[in-house]
C-alpha cells in the first residue's frame, strides 16, 4: 500500500503530463521508443498499477506484474491476445516485493520459461513474508500494536487479517536474477542503469535509461501521493524515513531532470527535481507539525491529525496500520536524533515526547 493522497496544490508542483489518455483495458500506449505503458486494476481503493513492457529484442521484458487475481489474471489474458506483436515475454522484472508489484511474476515466469530479476533484499524478504501466510499473527506484532495504542477490536481484526500476504502472490520461481545499484543492463538496443532506494521497501530498484531519457520510477517517486514509509513489527526500531529521503537525495543526484518518470501509480510526468523537492519540502513540514504536537505527550496512533490531511477510523485497519507505520517511521526519525524520547507505560503502551534538546 502506498501513501495517503495529496491534496491537488500540494501534488501539482511544476510537473507536465504529456499523455492525455490513460491506456484502456487489455491494451497499451507506448510512452518512447519501445517502451509500453500497461494499466493493471487493483482491488483497493488506489485501484490501479502501472506496468512497463521494454522492447527485448526476441519479445518483451516487463517491469512489475499485478497483484494475483481472477481479473488480473484475465487482463494479462487480453493483453496477449489484443496485441499484434506475437512475440512472447523474455523476462520479468520487480522493482519491489509488494503483492500488487510481484503477484503476478511466478504466473508469467511459468507461463513463458522466463526468469524473475529482482533484487536480492526484496526476494528474499519476499520469500519470508510468504512463509507467514496461515500462521496465528506472533505476540511481538501484537504487542508493537499495542504500544502503539491500538485498541482491542482493532488488534482482533489485525488478528483474523494476518498471514495473508502471501494469498496475493503466486509461488515464486525457486531461483531468480540478481538486480544490483548502478548495474547496467542490456535491454534490446538500450542501456539501462538500476538504481536502487531504500525506505518505502528493502531494496526498491529504479531503472534509467539516459538513451531515451526514461526513469522507471516504482514507488520511490510518485506524482500525486507519497510513498508509504512504514516501520513494521518485524523491525520495531527501524529508521526508514531517513533511508527514504537518502534515497530520494540520491536519485536527485544520479538521475537528470530531462527524463520522462514512469511511476507505479498515477500518471507519467515530467518535473523529477521537482517532484522531489516538493517530497522533502512536505516531510520536513510533516515532521515540524510533529516536533509540535510533541510538547505533550502522545501516542503513535495520537499523532495522524499532525502527519495525515484524513481521518483515520479505528474501525479501518488496513488503513490504521498503513497510518501507524508511517507515524512509527517519523516518531522513529525524531528518536534517533534525540529529539524525542519514548516512555512505555505499565500498560505497555508507549508515550512520545519532545526531549530538552527538540
Amino acid at each position: 500500500m502506498d501513501g495517503l493522497e495529496e491534496s491537488a496544490q500540494a501534488a501539482k508542483g511544476k510537473l507536465v503530463y504529456p499523455f492525455a489518455e490513460l491506456p484502456q483495458r487489455g491494451k497499451s500506449i507506448e510512452v518512447a521508443a519501445g517502451v509500453h505503458w500497461i494499466r493493471m486494476p487493483l482491488p483497493y481503493s488506489l485501484d490501479h498499477i502501472n506496468l512497463w513492457a521494454l522492447d527485448d529484442g526476441d519479445g518483451w521484458a516487463v517491469v512489475d506484474t499485478g497483484v494475483r487475481t481472477e481479473e488480473t489474471v484475465a487482463v494479462w489474458r487480453e493483453l496477449f491476445a489484443n496485441s499484434p506483436d506475437t512475440r512472447g515475454l523474455t523476462r520479468v522484472f520487480v522493482t519491489h516485493m509488494h503483492p500488487d508489484r510481484v503477484g503476478m511474476a511466478g504466473w508469467l515466469t511459468r507461463k513463458f520459461g522466463v526468469r524473475l530479476w529482482m533484487t536480492r533484499s526484496e526476494y528474499l524478504m519476499c520469500r519470508v513474508m510468504v512463509s507467514d501466510t496461515g500462521r496465528e499473527a506472533p505476540d511481538d506484532a501484537i504487542a508493537f500494536y499495542r504500544r502503539a495504542g491500538w485498541g482491542e477490536a482493532a488488534i482482533e481484526t489485525y488478528r483474523t487479517r494476518f498471514g495473508n500476504f502471501g494469498k496475493h502472490i503466486h509461488p515464486l520461481p525457486d531461483s531468480f536474477r540478481r538486480l544490483r545499484d548502478g548495474e547496467v543492463l542490456r535491454i534490446g538496443a538500450h542501456d539501462w542503469r538500476v538504481v536502487t532506494g531504500n525506505g518505502h521497501s528493502p531494496e526498491h530498484a529504479c531503472l534509467h535509461c539516459p538513451d531515451l531519457k526514461v526513469l522507471i520510477s516504482g514507488d520511490q517517486i510518485l506524482p500525486r501521493i507519497s510513498s508509504n514509509v512504514s516501520v513494521s513489527p518485524v523491525e520495531p526500531d527501524a529508521d526508514p524515513m531517513a533511508d527514504w529521503l537518502s534515497s530520494l537525495a540520491k536519485l536527485k543526484r544520479e538521475v537528470p531532470d530531462d527524463v520522462l518518470v514512469l511511476p507505479s501509480h498515477n500518471e507519467c510526468f515530467r518535473g523529477l527535481h521537482a517532484r522531489i523537492d516538493r517530497l522533502q519540502h512536505g516531510q520536513e513540514r510533516s515532521l515540524d507539525r510533529l516536533r509540535n504536537t510533541l510538547k505533550t505527550p502522545k501516542r503513535a496512533v495520537d499523532v495522524f491529525t499532525s502527519l495525515f490531511a484524513r481521518s483515520i477510523a479505528e474501525s479501518d485497519v488496513p488503513l490504521l496500520g498503513m497510518a501507524t507505520g508511517e507515524s512509527l517511521a517519523c516518531l522513529n526519525y525524531l528518536r534517533h536524533r534525540g529529539e524525542v524520547a519514548c516512555d512505555i507505560a505499565d500498560d505497555g503502551v508507549a508515550w512520545y515526547r519532545l526531549t530538552s534538546g527538540g
